[in-house]
């Protein structure tokens, strides 16, 4: 079990105390609004160094507050005890494990591996193209952050390329697109093969869990061609096209990611239910996945999620979770939570973000 404790000073509405999370299975009832995703987020926040639902450092300061904590114990792989703690003060992010400071938050990657089951992955199914490649990259970083750099440089380079166009510098787009196309290429080359390898364990669930066969995702890459010389001539077919519009029209910026049934799109014509189904069932594939190809166990956290399913669909996903090494769950007081838990699961009442153990 990773997460042991977890302690807060001004987090949100959270009360200044420690939390304990010793055991395999950790569940929070309350009504909404009463703090249970706060306490997922403080999890979320020391796994990987910010939100997943805010950028703003700010918004998670307690009201009348300047300055917040969240400090995590957990066992690391060696099980030994180990902490993180973030803390924000005079507008400033601090990290630290073990007392010491990170300065890049891809150190964090491979601390706590956490998959978060949320209501906004509804957008990995129906969102903009930008958070579909969003959920391919993040599955693509967890177990290998050298991807982040490549992210990153590529991101670099297109933001210069951007700017050269709208300065109208053409003399040196050349060695630009050099730079572009390279890293570029390697971006879609791994989208490629975790989008193959990722529909291994995706299309079998979703039939498993629905009863659809062939329902897959496929990989739209902008550049049509895939070596340098062939992409750098679609670059520069569109150079002219760039120049007007002062930014570049294709990439892997540009890279489409859809949902399939067989060889038709299955978004468009899917219910709420069929898509809802498609984003919980992204995440189970993408912990699966995630143990295939690094040999651990993530820790799930799942924010409100069986909601929008029949109960025939939500006893076949509940199922079907994935191997974990620890699990938290959020319900509103009058889901059946009882049918999924066992008798060492640790149940906490929430309330004005504060929390009671319930005593079996």
């Amino acid at each position: 079990m990773p997460f042991l404790s977890i302690s807060f000073t001004d987090f949100r509405n959270v009360q200044n105390e420690t939390l304990d999370l010793l055991a395999r299975e950790v569940y929070f009832i309350g009504d909404n609004g009463q703090g249970k995703s706060n306490l997922l987020e403080s999890m979320y926040l020391v796994s990987y160094g910010g939100s997943f639902r805010t950028r703003d450092d700010s918004e998670l300061v307690r009201n009348g507050q300047q300055a917040y904590s969240v400090r995590a114990l957990y066992k690391n792989q060696a099980e030994r005890t180990s902490t993180v703690s973030v803390v924000y003060k005079e507008k400033k992010k601090r990290i630290e494990k073990n007392a010491k400071v990170i300065l890049d938050r891809k150190e964090l990657i491979d601390t706590i591996p956490c998959i978060l089951y949320n209501h906004d992955d509804l957008d990995f199914a129906s969102g903009s193209p930008e958070r579909k490649r969003f959920f391919i990259d993040q599955s693509l970083s967890m177990y290998d952050s050298s991807y982040i750099d490549v992210l990153r440089k590529y991101k670099k380079i297109l933001k210069s390329r951007n700017q050269v166009l709208k300065d109208k510098r053409a003399d040196i787009l050349e060695s630009i697109d050099i730079q572009l196309v390279e890293i570029g290429l390697e971006v879609c080359k791994r989208r490629k093969k975790t989008i193959i390898d990722f529909n291994r364990v995706f299309s079998g669930l979703y039939e498993e869990v629905s009863g659809l066969r062939d329902v897959h995702i496929q990989y739209g890459p902008s550049w049509k061609t895939d070596t340098v010389e062939q992409v750098l001539g679609e670059v520069f077919a569109r150079r002219a096209l760039d120049m007007s519009f002062g930014m570049t029209s294709s990439g892997p910026h540009r890279d489409r990611i859809r949902f399939m049934k067989g060889s038709m799109g299955f978004i468009p014509t899917a219910s709420t239910g069929q898509r809802r189904l498609i984003s919980l069932l992204l995440r189970t594939a993408q912990a699966a996945y995630y143990t295939e190809v690094s040999g651990k166990l993530p820790v799930l956290l799942m924010d409100d999620v069986l909601l929008e399913l029949d109960p025939e669909k939500r006893q076949r996903f509940t199922a079907l979770l994935p191997e974990y090494d620890q699990l938290f769950c959020t319900f509103l007081p009058g889901e059946p939570f009882e049918r999924y838990k066992k008798t060492t699961t640790k149940v906490y009442d929430v309330s004005e973000g504060g929390w009671n153990e319930r005593i079996h």
